[in-house]
């Protein structure tokens, strides 16, 4: 099977690629892929020269710095890329297009297409902008662009049903959706290791939704960490609390680190819609805090402890330090489900998927 593949340099979409595109690949795929919204770093565009030296013609790498649709310039989210895609295609012979952009889905192309819906602008604001979003030129596009893939996508995929629904809620969806949760698999790490008495947390700080801003209101008897981008573009974000340390925007490896070196991960988005950096933490043995919201709620059900606002928090910080034991349980319990959700999990999913879709448009094409 012959897989084109879009993805973004920017968050966690990198992370959920790297784990679909190795699967992928090892299950006998060939895997062509493009990565938009800005050029890669060095550890980006040294994992794709490291696929491509395990896996030879079988994988192919195009960055592009095409702006993504929830971007500033994203009149040119669709155009600026779509030839790239479509003569790739060809070059591929590819059987599918997976966009990790809604907008793909509308490509003049003869491929089944699918689109992945990790997170959008609108349940973004109906979490984050209780007044709701201005109305505006970039608005009106962005709304476009994801309605016009979505329209013309064979199947849309999500890692939760709560993301599936919102989604549903403001545009409308092709007949074949899929929920799909997402995985992550690491290195064997030795999470009865000895660490440090202190809580991290991750995502890009100028976020609204991951409403790091919480943990300076939090009365905690351990360090907090956060580890995450404070400016992109125009937005940014600075954070106090004497009990807070900036670590700045880290590679996956120094991420991975932190996680090792920790005993919990706070997860305070209020704006969700999986959550990859959790499930790297409880993987690296953290225990698991999480804003108590309905999508971490359907990812972690009792496997998580969960907090509403900085007084809840502060009372599982200082309680969890005062009992190591409440610690240790917590953390083999979220160890324990973070790992059923792993890659292979995850690329079986989206197999199965493509199977049923090719499978769809032969019937389709052997009928016409």
């Amino acid at each position: 099977m012959r897989i084109l593949m879009t993805t973004d340099t920017v968050g966690g979409v990198w992370s959920f690629t790297k784990e679909l595109s190795r699967g992928l690949l090892e299950n006998g795929c060939e895997v062509a892929l493009v990565s938009l919204g800005r050029m890669p770093t060095h550890a980006q565009r040294a994992w794709a020269d490291g696929q491509h030296e395990r896996w030879g013609a079988r994988f192919r790498y195009v960055a592009l710095d095409t702006p993504l649709e929830w971007m500033n310039d994203n009149e040119r989210a669709f155009s600026d890329a779509a030839q790239t895609l479509s003569q790739l295609a060809d070059q591929l012979d590819a059987d599918l297009l997976l966009s990790s952009q809604y907008c793909f889905g509308a490509l003049q192309c003869d491929l089944p297409r699918a689109v992945v819906a990790h997170s959008d602008v609108l349940s973004w604001a109906e979490a984050c902008r209780p007044n709701g979003l201005e109305q505006s030129k970039w608005l009106d596009i962005y709304c476009e662009l994801v309605q016009a893939g979505l329209k013309d996508a064979d199947a849309v995929v999500a890692p939760t049903q709560w993301m599936l629904d919102a989604l549903a809620h403001n545009f409308e969806l092709p007949r074949d959706r899929s929920v799909i949760a997402n995985g992550r698999t690491l290195a064997q790490v030795d999470t009865a290791r000895d660490r440090k008495m202190q809580a991290v947390s991750a995502g890009r700080l100028w976020d609204e939704a991951k409403n790091l801003r919480l943990l300076e209101k939090v009365d905690s008897p351990i360090p907090l960490l956060i580890a995450g981008e404070a400016v992109y573009e125009s937005a940014r974000i600075a954070i106090d609390g004497t009990d807070v340390s900036i670590l700045g925007a880290l590679e996956e490896d120094d991420l991975l680190r932190v996680f090792q070196q920790s005993a919990i991960y706070i997860c305070t988005s209020r704006y969700e819609p999986f959550g990859l950096a959790p499930l790297e933490a409880a993987l690296c043995g953290c225990a698991v805090l999480a804003n108590d919201i309905p999508s971490l709620r359907e990812v972690w059900g009792d496997d998580a402890l969960y907090f509403s606002g900085p007084e809840s928090l502060s009372s599982w910080l200082w309680r969890l330090s005062d009992h190591p034991w409440l610690l240790n349980e917590a953390r083999e319990i979220a160890g324990n489900r973070a790992r059923e959700l792993t890659a292979e999990r995850m690329t079986a999913g989206y197999l199965k998927l493509f199977q049923t879709m090719l499978k769809r448009t032969q019937l389709t094409s052997h009928v016409a």
